[in-house]
């Protein structure tokens, strides 16, 4: 029997959280984890921030020759080394970058069809260093983050 008693607010916010489980034959590899939530998120939105945590995860276990690239599952397209991603709300997720032949790409994707492959490509030989994409990605939502955190509450009549 558990003797754990949690507050109605706790049982909401942990139904709120988001779920992950992955087991790796490596020890080494870890699921990507977040402490963010799904609410209040359009399908497009959440999808782009755990595309985003996923591109991290992967890129970390790349070494300096290596860079991450996309593969689309049912798509005969080849990869997209990974330039940006963005989302169109309420549904749409948009991958830019270049193709194996250095063609610029684009590809824009409904949510609903979301099958995505990372692979790691070796890093085009007049490139110093491998690109990150993943850093900015995830810079990019901390940066938001911290903007949300420090706009005044419109509800708040205090300041007026």
């Amino acid at each position: 029997m558990d003797d754990t008693i949690a507050t109605s607010a706790e049982a909401l916010e942990n139904a709120a959280l988001p779920r992950c489980r992955e087991v790796h034959a490596d020890p080494k590899v870890a699921p990507p984890q977040t402490n963010r939530s799904a609410q209040n998120k359009s399908p497009a939105q959440w999808a782009y921030e755990r595309l985003i945590l996923y591109i991290q995860n992967f890129e970390e276990t790349l070494d300096a020759e290596h860079e991450v690239a996309m593969g689309f599952a049912g798509d005969s397209s080849g990869t997209i080394r990974i330039a940006g991603l963005g989302y169109y709300d309420p549904d749409i997720i948009t991958f830019y970058g270049t193709d194996s032949h250095g063609a610029k790409t684009q590809l824009v994707q409904h949510v609903t069809q979301l099958s995505v492959m990372l692979r790691a490509l070796p890093k085009p030989v007049e490139q110093k260093k491998a690109t990150r994409i993943g850093f900015r990605l995830a810079q990019s939502l901390k940066d938001e983050d911290e903007a949300a955190d420090a706009a005044p509450d419109p509800h708040d009549k205090t300041g007026v």
